[in-house]
């Protein structure tokens, strides 16, 4: 039973591959009719002053509610409309700057009749996705995005399932297209994702250590006891060692106090155990840089710097109360 069951697995994700892969080639084959209609369609996005719409019913709709939101969470204002409550009121949620993309494998789907109508009075831009290269839908577009003629993983029934997939990675290509050509980033991308793991991920450092007291900080040619002191005041496990004008030029750790367990700390001075020349980061960097960095090294906190100069102290503490981690 488990061989078959694996054969069903490697059958259809084989199915969707060859779907995919018959959607890349057309794309990157500028002369074809979908690599054409692509690239026009990415232009009325781009020229669009209202909102992208999306719209498509049954497995469609699944599919058009998730690109709404990937567009909407990269830089393109969008909203998902359900084509059967369109008919009931919700047309009026699409303005005449706006530009629909309606979803549909076979392309006559009778819920989107309505839409389509409303379209064409109002000449608002229609975007097709559909298989139906003479469906009523294609018809009635401005510009259709045709489907590669592909088997469905589901032979018995027939059910939605490459071409979903097909339609889902075709979004996903306008929603990243659209957010290169807006030049879009991160900075961009942090104000629609506040909350959640990727949102504090996005966060800068400068946003997360407000609440620390004064920096553990010693001169260099202070005597280890003295530093020890700092630190332990300090409560990161940690103290910084600052040069004559100010700049950072190496940090003492727990470890490194172990390391060196055998100085007498009452005679010895911090550049006996002092790591020089530290990793640092900076007020803007990113948390999830920050954690790397720790990750990375070992270590459980960071000294924030600017010209050199320490400004404040990221502890590993603060990752978590956040939730990068």
């Amino acid at each position: 039973m488990t061989t078959d069951i694996l054969a069903i697995a490697g059958e259809v994700l084989e199915l969707e591959e060859r779907g995919l892969a018959a959607m890349r080639r057309q794309l990157l084959d500028g002369a074809s009719p979908l690599s054409q209609a692509f690239q026009r369609t990415i232009e009325m996005i781009a020229d669009t002053r209202g909102r992208v719409i999306v719209s498509g019913m049954g497995k469609s709709g699944h599919i058009g509610r998730k690109l709404a939101a990937t567009f909407a969470s990269t830089g393109t204002p969008s909203s998902y409309v359900h084509p059967g409550e369109a008919s009931h009121g919700d047309l009026g949620m699409i303005g005449e700057q706006d530009l629909v993309i309606a979803i549909s494998n076979s392309g006559e789907t009778k819920e989107l009749g309505d839409l389509l109508a409303y379209c064409g009075r109002f000449h608002i831009p229609l975007v097709a996705i559909t298989s139906g290269a003479e469906s009523t839908l294609a018809k009635a577009a401005d510009e259709v995005l045709l489907l590669p003629d592909a088997e469905e993983a589901c032979r018995e029934t027939n059910a939605p399932t490459t071409s979903t997939t097909m339609t889902l990675a075709l979004g996903d290509v306008l929603a990243v297209a659209m957010l290169r050509q807006r030049g879009f980033g991160r900075d961009d991308f942090k104000v629609f994702h506040p909350g959640g793991k990727l949102g504090a991920a996005l966060k800068r450092v400068e946003d997360m250590v407000r609440d620390h007291p004064s920096i553990p900080l010693v001169a260099e040619g202070t005597r280890v006891a003295d530093a020890l002191r700092a630190m332990s005041e300090g409560g990161f496990g940690t103290v910084g060692i600052t040069g004559e004008a100010g700049e950072l030029v190496g940090i003492i750790t727990d470890g490194d106090v172990r390391r060196h367990i055998g100085i007498d700390p009452a005679e010895e001075t911090v550049e006996a155990l002092m790591t020089r020349s530290p990793k640092t980061i900076t007020p803007k960097t990113l948390a999830a840089e920050a954690l790397a960095i720790m990750t990375e090294g070992k270590i459980t906190a960071l000294f924030i710097v600017e010209d050199r100069r320490p400004v404040g102290l990221l502890h590993i503490h603060d990752c978590l109360q956040l939730g990068v981690i």
